[in-house]
């Protein structure tokens, strides 16, 4: 035994090892030096199963060491008590700009995307964005958008059929749009209820086409036989299947409201069938909040709209003034426009969505000038305080997992850059989480829907500290993601 405390062989072990290291190009973990080190912190990274303390070197904007064992660096983060896990991503995260960044990586968020609505040109959007952001950002190509483009008025955009001539002109924009790096194909069914069935093939098969995944917003979310969520989950499966286009259905509790357990069940049996199909699986997200929130002028109430989903005037909320409406203010401010938060979600719809393996967490959030939904603020910290902590209805890591690695996985195969986001693994992107389990949680209510949450000590996204001892530092490091097609 050497002065040292190890044996003369594990000296000559480790000292060949660290050679062979050397002669691949890499430094042995254990001697080198790393931009920062998250130190001693509980690492929990669902895509590898690894959960326990951990030390993590980071170099550059990548997680160059994971090891059990101490190791150096020129910072170091003591993350004792804390839990280190992989930057959350929210797949459907309509506030793409500087002012919900700054909310919202109070959530943990690292990632967010704009799959359901898109946006109208990659390259502006791209453009617009760069430097200003603080998480890392894509969007898709939204169908209603082009639909009005295309149509020119609005309410015939809406409401009205389209002409073959005007299918082939919407695809062909989408198309263009997907080769200029768009992730997905986002389609809003309920929102353009002239949308017809020939006109929603053409824009999956373009999607197949690309393989790029349609992000839909179901045709129907009501109680009415006729215009039942299973109906609505029939349509977009069937157009899947037949244009090979990969679906994924957002926000299913709050079109399914009190079927929640029964969409999903079906929703899992297609998830099953259509597991053999590769990268063109099916996937679904929910967020956790009994209330849902949109335009009040949109198509979502158009007449009819008590029966559907079984509210009334009382149960709608104008987020600007935060008064429940009566008939009168509700046909005020239907003409004036804004956002209502519709009380129509059950709890157990809610919970069902929490312990239903298939579904992964997206805020479906974006706040205006404060005014808005407070998913766009608590979503993430809400299932770890509320659902995970406090409920107890699903364990921290598969929390963990339907924040982060299950859209990594949606996204990977379109936009290979997300093969290194939603882990914590050697040569991933370094955005990292580091919290305390004892603590998260949200803090936004329907009355102060900006309110941040509480619990994250550290965020790191791209290497960069945005979050540092609990604090928002004045750093812009979030890059673009789309898609590199080969032309």
């Amino acid at each position: 035994m050497s002065s040292s405390g190890f044996s003369r062989r594990e000296i000559l072990v480790a000292g060949g090892s660290a050679l062979a290291a050397s002669s691949l190009g890499f430094s042995p973990i254990l001697h080198a030096d790393y931009d920062l080190v998250i130190a001693n912190g509980r690492l929990i990274d669902p895509d590898s199963k690894t959960d326990g303390i951990r030390y993590v070197g980071i170099r550059g904007g990548t997680v160059a060491a994971i090891s059990k064992t101490p190791i150096k660096g020129r910072k170091t983060i003591d993350a004792t008590g804390l839990v280190v896990a992989p930057g959350f991503i929210d797949p459907i995260s309509h506030g793409q700009d500087l002012e919900n960044d700054q909310v919202q990586v109070f959530d943990g968020l690292t990632t967010k995307l704009q799959l359901e609505a898109g946006v109208r040109d990659q390259d502006q959007w791209h453009k617009a964005q760069r430097g200003n952001r603080i998480c890392n950002y894509g969007a898709g190509v939204g169908h209603p958008t082009i639909r009005a483009e295309v149509m020119g008025n609005e309410h015939d955009a809406e409401l009205s059929p389209s002409t073959p001539a005007q299918v082939d002109k919407m695809a062909n924009i989408i198309d263009e749009q997907l080769r200029k790096g768009a992730i997905a194909v986002g389609y809003g069914f309920e929102y353009v209820p002239g949308s017809t069935r020939m006109e929603a093939f053409r824009m999956f098969e373009v999607a197949g086409k690309h393989e790029a995944s349609c992000h839909v917003h179901m045709r129907y979310g009501t109680y009415l036989e006729e215009q039942s969520v299973f109906t609505a989950i029939e349509e977009v499966v069937a157009l899947s299947l037949m244009t090979d286009a990969p679906l994924h259905i957002v926000h299913v509790p709050s079109m399914a409201l009190g079927q929640t357990k029964d969409a999903l069940m079906m929703i899992n049996r297609a998830q099953k069938a259509m597991a053999e199909r590769g990268y063109r699986f099916l996937t679904c997200d929910f967020y956790p909040y009994t209330a849902f929130g949109t335009g009040i002028s949109s198509e979502v109430f158009a007449e009819g709209w008590q029966k559907r989903f079984g509210i009334d005037y009382p149960d709608l909320e104008y987020a600007k003034t935060h008064e429940r409406l009566t008939k009168e203010t509700f046909e005020k401010y239907r003409a004036a426009g804004g956002m209502v938060i519709a009380h129509a979600i059950p709890e157990a719809a809610v919970q069902a969505a929490i312990q239903n393996h298939g579904a992964m967490v997206g805020s479906d959030g974006g706040l205006t000038k404060g005014v808005g939904h407070p998913r766009s603020a608590g979503t993430f910290c809400r299932v770890l305080g509320r659902y995970s902590r406090e409920l107890k209805l699903i364990d921290l890591s598969e929390a963990i997992r339907k924040m982060t690695i299950m859209a990594a996985k949606r996204m990977e195969h379109r936009c290979p850059d997300f093969k290194r986001k939603g882990r914590v693994q050697r040569g991933s992107d370094a955005d990292i989480i580091v919290f305390d389990p004892k603590t998260v949680s949200d803090r936004a209510t329907f009355d102060e829907p900006a309110l941040t949450s509480i619990g994250m000590h550290h965020v790191l996204i791209n290497g960069v500290q945005v979050i540092e001892n609990g604090k928002l530092r004045d750093v812009r490091p979030g890059t673009g993601l789309r898609t590199k097609e080969k032309h």
